[in-house]
Order: structure tokens, then sequence, then C-alpha cells
């Protein structure tokens, strides 16, 4: 008898077919494609990404950057000397308006003649601030941009530690557990208790106020949630067939979790992690919004939204554009998470 050397990538069916497997990540990939706004929500994300990722690179004004002349400029696509002038000229016919003259006065014709000779022969003035300035001539664009940057930084950081910290105790405790379960699980529900936002208020104002400890205070407070879920899909797969064909050829509880239970908890897991990175943004958001955010020079969404508000009837767009931007990537966060909660969802393999 001879056999083949030819490698059998694939099973047969009932018709003598080939069948190609598919890992669940494929098959949940080819469910994506076919939802158009987890899509687009998917080439949203992955925009704001690649832009926070690169802002260094980009050829933009630097975030920190104070011009004094240019406070207050609205957005244009034009040099920022011409919107001087012109704001300017604006002002200045609301004033003889005000006062009943047709023409400028000698002091407001000199201020305009050294204002139109300044542009000219400062480079300064050739710039375009095509979202507007704020109270210290900052590019509006940029802080943005870095604005962004802190934001998902947060957003993302806070997510995996929630993650790691959750999986590991949900974990833990849905495979053990007997008093091990009942103490981790007793622990949740007292630290679930606890006013969430108030905590990391508490947290913030204690401890100090940066980056790393806002990433800290938000982190720590938030992985609850996860450890229920996973110790839910832990409890309900610790005793399956697969489960106990491990357990009876020796492998360890490490093992058993790490290589058996979380990867079929994997698909929950993502589509957590896609939700939640929004509410951390928003969480973040509320606490710059209160002050108690990143410090300057830094920015966040959440702080721009703050500065904006306060100058909002005269000023419109130091609120719209931050708003703007945080607003289309939590829209996008949520079309993604809704996007690959179908994906992952064995019931509806047969739907699609």
């Amino acid at each position: 008898m001879f056999f083949s050397r030819k490698k059998v990538d694939a099973a047969l069916n009932e018709f003598n077919q080939n069948l190609k497997p598919v890992s669940l990540a494929q098959d949940a990939w080819k469910r994506l494609r076919k939802n158009k706004m987890a899509i687009f929500g998917l080439v949203v994300v992955l925009f704001y990404i690649v832009v926070s990722l690169l802002a260094p690179l980009l050829p933009i004004y630097p975030f920190e950057r104070q011009e004094i002349q240019h406070i207050y400029l609205p957005p244009s696509l034009e040099k920022a000397g011409v919107v001087m002038i012109r704001t300017r000229e604006a002002y200045l016919a609301r004033v003889m308006a005000r006062d009943g003259r047709s023409e400028y006065n000698a002091a407001e014709q000199a201020e305009l003649e050294t204002m139109r000779a300044e542009i000219k022969t400062n480079p300064i003035h050739q710039r375009v601030y095509i979202w507007g300035t704020d109270i210290l001539g900052r590019d509006v664009f940029s802080r943005v941009i870095y604005g962004g940057r802190i934001s998902i930084g947060i957003g993302v950081l806070g997510t995996v530690t929630a993650l790691i910290i959750g999986i590991f105790f949900g974990a833990v405790a849905g495979y053990a557990g007997g008093r091990l379960d009942n103490l981790i699980m007793r622990f949740v529900d007292v630290m679930y208790g606890l006013p969430y936002m108030l905590v990391v208020i508490i947290m913030m104002a204690i401890i100090g106020r940066n980056v790393f400890i806002l990433f800290v205070a938000i982190a720590l407070v938030s992985w609850l949630t996860i450890a229920r879920v996973v110790r839910g899909q832990i409890i309900s797969l610790k005793n399956a067939e697969f489960i106990q064909a491990a357990q009876s050829i020796g492998a360890g509880t490490p093992r058993i979790i790490r290589q058996h239970l979380l990867p079929n908890t994997l698909g929950i897991i993502i589509i957590y992690a896609t939700l939640s990175l929004p509410s951390f943004i928003m969480n973040e958001s509320f606490l710059s919004f209160l002050g108690l955010g990143v410090s300057a020079p830094l920015a966040s969404w959440g702080s721009l939204v703050s500065e904006g508000v306060k100058g909002m009837e005269l000023y419109p767009w130091l609120l719209i554009a931050p708003a703007a931007a945080m607003t289309v990537f939590l829209f996008a966060m949520n079309f993604l998470g809704d996007g690959l909660r179908d994906s992952f969802d064995p019931q509806s393999k047969n739907r699609i």
C-alpha cells in the first residue's frame, strides 16, 4: 500500500469535499466585515490611534506654543495675519457704529498700519489655524490632537490594566471555587458598594494630579465588572468535557486556565475591552472637566472641553472642536464594540 506524502490540510464532509478549518478569529472577522458600521468604526478608531501615535511627527504647530498676538483667532484657512486684520477691523467697525462714526480716527488708523507692517515682516503671522486659537494663542487643532493622545492613552492603558487584574481574579475565583471564590467575590461586592467616582476623586486629591496617578486611580477601581464576567464564563466551562480531558492527562491549574479556559472566553473579553474603553475616556474627561485631570501645559479632551465651556458664547470653536473629536471617537468605539459583540456571538453564526 502506498501513502501520499502530501499533507492533509482539510477534512472531508459527507459529499467528499475538502473543508478548510476556520478559527474563531477568522470566523469573527468574516462576519465583522459584513457589518458596515463596525468597519466604519474600526477605520475611525485606527485613524485616531495612528494620528495620536504620530503626533510628534506631523506637520502641526507645537501644542504648548503661545502667541499672544494670535489669541482667540477664529477657525480659518487663511493666514493668521489676514485673520488678525479682519478680526480687528470688525471690532473697530462695531466701535465706530457705537460712536456714530464712519471713518477710523488717527489712533485706529495708526494701529492698523502698524499691524499690516508687522504682518509683512514677521513670519509667525504666516501660520494657518484651521481650528482657531485659544486664550493664549495656542493652536486648537494641535491641542485637540495631543489631547486625544492623552485621552486615548489613558483609555487604552486603563482598559488593559483593568483586564489584567479582572481576568486574573475572575479566572482564579471561578476555577477554584469554594472559600477563595467567596472571599474574592465578597471583596468585589464591597468595592462595588463604594461610589466609584468619589473614590477616584479622593485618590486624585490626596496623591496629586498627574497623568500616571490619573491612570492608576481609574484602573484600580475598574476591574470589578470584568472579574465578574470572567468568573461566570469560567464557572460555565470548568466542568466541560475538554477540561476534564485536560485534567485526566495531568494538566495543572495554571495550564488549564491559561490554555483552555481563557481562550474560550476571549470573545467576551474583547467585547468588554472595546465597550469599556469609551467609559474610561469619559471618566477621564469628567475628572478633567472638574479640574482633577491632567495639568497644564498638557491637555486632554476633557480639559479642552472644560476650557471651551467658559467662553462658548463668544468663542464657540473652543468647545466644538474637542467635543466633536471626542464624540466621533466614542461613537466609532461603540459601533466597533457592537460589531464585535455580534461577530463573537455563537448564536449569530447561523444568521449570516
